[in-house]
């Protein structure tokens, strides 16, 4: 098996009420189709522009990080929110940050 570089990722929207678990090979890129789909109604995250990168975590294995992915997106977002104020207390968003990586 190949090793690569996955990510699970936390969006959401600019008012911070919706968010979106997803799992990428390219969170940069990633990040950018997000952003670029803000209000296509054909998807949950343009729906409900859920484009601000608030969470992430790195895997080089894909079955463990779909694996993550499905584990979170079973949360309730009390649960969710926990673990995003773990990694990133204030909320802010990181769509720059990661750019500069």
């Amino acid at each position: 098996m190949w090793n690569y570089n996955f990510c699970v990722y936390i969006t959401t929207n600019p008012i911070k009420t919706v968010l979106y678990v997803g799992v990428t090979n390219d969170l940069n890129r990633r990040i950018q189709e997000h952003t670029e789909n803000k209000g296509n109604k054909n998807s949950f995250a343009g729906k409900y522009y859920c484009y601000n990168l608030i969470y992430y975590e790195h895997f080089s294995d894909i079955n463990f990080a779909i694996q993550r992915e499905k584990e979170i997106k079973k949360w309730s977002r009390k649960k969710k929110m926990s673990l995003i104020e773990s990694f990133n207390p204030e909320w802010k968003f990181l769509n720059e940050a990661i750019n500069e990586e």
